[in-house]
């Protein structure tokens, strides 16, 4: 039986000799501009990571998104011992358009323990994490490694919260999915490291409020106000937040009107509502669905009714707690005491890929390495901003409990 201790030494030897190469293809990801919309940046990144995996036995499919405006996925894929699968989640694109990253100057930069760049935990320190155990385990741990097939599925626009590509894993992984772990940043410290459990799933509306244009000064009466329908309904939506049950409604844009000198015609807002309960979302969701066709603002005689039209956008499921998940944690809070960090279940409120298939297949998330600041590319001298930034103490970690927990898995799965 081999000896869990040396193994764990030999792990952590392995990272922190290899830490300068693993630092080197991040880099290299960084400088690569992968903003959601440029889908020549997003192919570009695709090929330098499929280039990586490369010399551990891996094969790239380009898929084409769905989205017209965005690059294509990528899928890279090792055929193991047995067909079933453990697959690995993260993404290729940014939220950072290249004039962002210029106006900035958010580039790759090394300050103390800190390491900033456009992605650098969110989530191309991710995908480097997802190279360092599968380096690993393929050096220390060969039978392992070549027991199961290995699906890797990097999203070309999460960050567009594409819904396709849930359908593109679940078709890909089938019955044959172990387990699917995200590579999402995940928090850690000198004794602690947190895990993604859970996240809200997201609902998008778009509101319209249709009323009677009039001149504001000869002909008010004639008119029926669609800013203040509007204003109606934006109240409706925000009564629907409820804190107690982890449920929130925001209306974060709104429209409409073209002169003071004018009753509006027309007014446009969207909104967006979060849950992590399923029953939570969807009473929610009926609620702002059943505002459609609602009137509270006429004309003086009342000759003339304003009217709502909601339509729902996109809606991405709650990714509620469940069995699957929980075996998974257990499986890292194992490997996490034998580093003497405790593992700390999170629940986050924002969606991420895990949202789309962990109603099939059993999802960890926050296995990426730590740090701060996703999704922010502004500094200042006064310290109040500052740029996304990797943690470089948590990656060697990071990656040692992550290796020690899959190795686990493989074994679990293998029956050794």
């Amino acid at each position: 039986m081999r000896d869990i201790d040396q193994f764990q030494e030999a792990l952590q030897s392995r990272f922190a000799a290899k830490q300068g190469e693993y630092l080197a293809l991040l880099r290299e990801m960084v400088e690569i501009n992968s903003f959601t919309q440029n889908p020549e940046g997003i192919e570009r990144l695709g090929r330098c990571t499929a280039d990586a995996f490369a010399v551990l036995g891996f094969t790239a499919e380009f898929v084409p998104s769905k989205q017209a405006a965005c690059g294509p996925h990528l899928i890279l894929h090792r055929r193991g011992r047995s067909p079933r699968q453990l697959a690995m989640i993260s993404h290729l694109d940014t939220v950072y358009p290249a004039e962002e990253e210029r106006r900035n100057r958010f580039i790759w930069r090394e300050a103390g323990d800190k390491i900033y760049g456009p992605g650098v935990i969110d989530i191309k320190g991710g995908t480097v994490m997802m190279y360092m155990i599968l380096d690993a385990l393929h050096a220390l741990s060969p039978e392992m490694f070549a027991s199961v097939s290995w699906t890797l599925l990097l999203d070309s626009s999460e960050e567009d919260d594409a819904q396709e590509f849930g359908d593109l894993c679940l078709e890909r992984l089938g019955e044959d999915a172990i387990a699917a772990l995200v590579f999402e940043y995940g928090a850690m410290d000198a004794s602690t490291f947190r895990l993604v459990t859970a996240r809200k799933g997201r609902a998008m509306f778009e509101i319209e409020a249709f009323g009677r244009g009039a001149h504001a000064g000869n002909e008010h009466h004639e008119g029926a106000n669609a800013l203040l329908q509007m204003a109606h309904a934006i109240q409706e939506i925000e009564r629907c937040t409820d804190y107690q049950a982890d449920l929130t409604c925001n209306v974060g844009i709104m429209e409409g009107g073209l002169g003071v000198n004018r009753v509006p015609h027309h007014a446009r807002a969207f909104a967006e509502m979060r849950a992590f309960s399923t029953e939570a979302f969807a009473s929610a969701r009926e609620k702002i669905l059943a505002l459609d066709g609602t009137s509270t603002v006429k004309s003086f005689r009342g000759d003339f009714a304003a009217h709502l039209r909601v339509r729902l956008g996109r809606e991405t499921p709650p990714w509620p707690p469940n069995a699957g998940t929980q075996q998974l944690f257990d499986l890292w809070q194992a490997a996490g005491t034998r580093l003497g960090r405790q593992a700390i279940a999170q629940e986050r409120g924002g969606v991420s890929d895990g949202n789309l298939i962990c109603h099939k297949i059993p999802v960890l998330d926050g296995l990426g390495p730590s740090g701060a600041n996703a999704h922010c590319s502004e500094q200042s001298e006064d310290g109040n901003k500052e740029q996304e930034y990797l943690s470089l103490p948590s990656l060697v970690p990071k990656a040692v409990i992550n290796t020690l927990a899959i190795d686990t898995l493989l074994r679990q799965n293998a029956g050794v």
